[in-house]
C-alpha cells in the first residue's frame, strides 16, 4: 500500500491519531469509573487500577518490538497494534460494568500491550520516509514531538470535553475510533527502505539489544537523560496541588499549573518544528536538561502564581526540545537492525521512570511540594555537570559502530 503526497503530513496524521488514543486513554478510563460507581475512593481505586492496567504494559514493549525490525514491512504490525488497540479499548469500555472487574482489567492491559507501538514503534520508521540531511531530519522529528504533545494535552482535553457533553464511554469510544483510523493512515505511509542485512538472524534480540545500547556512549548518555529527565518532571502535577496550597490558593491553580506546562510543550514543539535543532544530540541534551533544572528550581522558588505559571510553562517548552534532542539521538545512534528495538527501549524505561517519578512525588509531597521539585533539579544538574566535564575532557567514545552517523536514515 501507500499513498500519494508527501510522506511526512501523512505520518503526522497518522501519528496524531495514535497519540491522540494513548494519550486519553488514561482519563478517559477515570471518567468512565467515576460515572459508573461515583466520586468514591473505591471509585478512584479502581480508576487507578485501571489506568496502571493501560501504562504498565509499556514495559512489556521490548519484547514484541523485535517484530518491527524483522519484518520486511513494518507498518504491519504498528497498522495490526493500532486495530488491536482500537478493539480491545472499545470492548473493554462497552462491557464494562457488565463483566466482573478483573476482565475489564485484562482488556485494559491488552490494550496497554499495544501501546509501545504507537509511541516508539511508529517513531523508529519516521527517519526513513524523509530525507537523509540532517536539517529535514530533526524538522521531521519536530513535528514527531509535536504528535506526542498533542496526545499528552489535547487528547486528554477531548475526552473531558467529549464527555462533558455527551458520556464517558462516548468519549472513550471515540479514542478507539481514532486508533483505529490510525491503522488505516499508518498503511497509506510508504514503505520504509529495506535494511541491508534484516534478516531475522541479524536482528538482535531484546536483551542483546539492551546491551549495545549500555555498551554505545551515545545511547546510554540518551537512556540515562531520558530516565532522570523524565523521572524529575512527573513531579510536577503532584507539586502543583501542593504549591496552590503552599499559597494558599484554589485548588483550581493547580489546574492552571499543569495546563500553562502543557501549552509551554506544545509551544515547544512548535518552536522545533519552525526552528530545527541544531549540533550534535549527545550535547544538546545535557543542555536542555540543566535548563529543564532550572525551570524545577524555579517552580519550587516562585512565590507568586504568576511566576509559577511562567516557570512551568518555560519547563514545558525546555522539555518539548529536549525530546526533540533524544529522537535525534536514538535516530542517529541506533543501529539500522534494532531501530525498533531502540526507539522502544527508551520509551518503555522513560514511561517506567516516569511512574517512579510519580510515586516520589507523591511520597515526598506530604512533607513539603518543593522537594521532589529540587530533588529532581538537583540530580540532573549532577548528570549535566558531569557530562559537560566528560566533554571537555575528551574523554566521550564515540558510537558502538566506531564513528558518528550524521544523518539518520535506516542501514547508516
Amino acid at each position: 500500500m501507500g499513498g500519494r503526497g508527501a510522506p511526512l503530513p501523512r505520518y503526522v496524521a497518522a501519528a496524531s491519531l495514535a497519540r491522540l488514543a494513548d494519550g486519553g486513554g488514561i482519563i478517559a478510563l477515570i471518567l468512565l469509573v467515576a460515572a459508573q460507581d461515583g466520586p468514591t475512593p473505591a471509585a478512584a481505586a479502581r480508576g487507578g487500577m485501571l489506568a496502571a492496567c493501560l501504562t504498565a504494559p509499556h514495559l512489556l514493549g521490548p519484547l514484541v518490538a523485535r517484530r518491527v525490525d524483522v519484518v520486511a514491512d513494518a507498518r504491519q504490525p504498528i497498522a495490526a497494534a493500532c486495530i488491536l488497540y482500537a478493539l480491545c479499548f472499545a470492548t473493554a469500555v462497552l462491557t464494562f460494568g457488565l463483566v466482573p472487574f478483573p476482565v475489564s482489567a485484562a482488556l485494559v492491559a491488552l490494550t496497554g500491550t499495544c501501546g509501545p507501538l504507537l509511541t516508539g514503534g511508529l517513531s523508529s520508521r519516521l527517519p526513513g520516509l524523509v530525507a537523509s540531511g540532517q536539517r529535514a531530519q530533526r524538522r521531521a522529528q519536530g513535528w514527531d514531538v509535536a504528535t506526542y504533545g498533542l496526545g499528552g494535552t489535547v487528547g486528554p482535553a477531548a475526552v473531558a470535553a467529549v464527555a462533558a457533553s455527551a458520556t464517558p464511554a462516548t468519549a472513550a469510544l471515540c479514542l478507539a475510533g481514532a486508533a483505529a483510523a490510525a491503522a488505516g493512515a499508518v498503511l497509506m505511509l510508504p514503505a520504509a527502505p529495506a535494511i541491508p542485512g534484516s534478516d531475522p538472524g541479524q536482528v538482535p534480540t531484546a536483551r542483546a539489544t539492551i546491551r549495545l545500547m549500555l555498551a554505545s556512549p551515545d545511547l546510554r548518555r540518551t537512556l540515562i537523560f531520558t530516565m532522570s529527565v523524565a523521572c524529575s518532571v512527573a513531579s510536577l502535577p503532584i507539586a502543583a496541588v501542593g504549591t496552590a496550597a503552599r499559597l494558599g490558593l484554589e485548588p483550581a491553580a493547580a489546574a492552571a499549573l499543569a495546563a500553562a506546562y502543557g501549552l509551554g510543550n506544545l509551544l515547544g514543539s512548535g518552536a522545533v518544528m519552525v526552528f530545527p535543532l541544531r549540533g550534535e544530540p549527545r550535547r544538546l541534551m545535557p543542555s536542555f536538561a540543566a535548563l529543564i533544572a532550572l525551570g524545577l528550581a524555579a517552580t519550587a522558588a516562585s512565590p507568586l502564581l504568576g511566576l509559577n505559571i511562567a516557570a512551568y510553562s518555560a519547563t514545558g517548552i525546555l522539555n518539548a526540545s529536549f525530546f526533540a534532542a533524544t529522537l535525534a539521538a536514538r535516530s542517529e545512534n541506533a543501529p539500522g537492525q534494532a531501530r525498533g528495538q531502540v526507539f522502544i527501549w527508551v520509551a518503555a524505561l522513560k514511561i517506567t521512570s516516569g511512574s517512579i517519578g510519580t510515586l516520589l512525588a507523591g511520597l515526598l509531597a506530604s512533607m513539603d511540594p518543593r522537594i521532589p521539585l529540587l530533588a529532581g533539579a538537583a540530580a540532573i544538574a549532577v548528570l549535566s555537570v558531569a557530562a559537560a566535564r566528560q566533554d571537555r575532557a575528551g574523554t566521550a567514545a564515540p558510537t558502538a559502530s566506531g564513528h558518528r552517523p550524521v544523518t539518520s536514515r535506516p542501514g547508516n
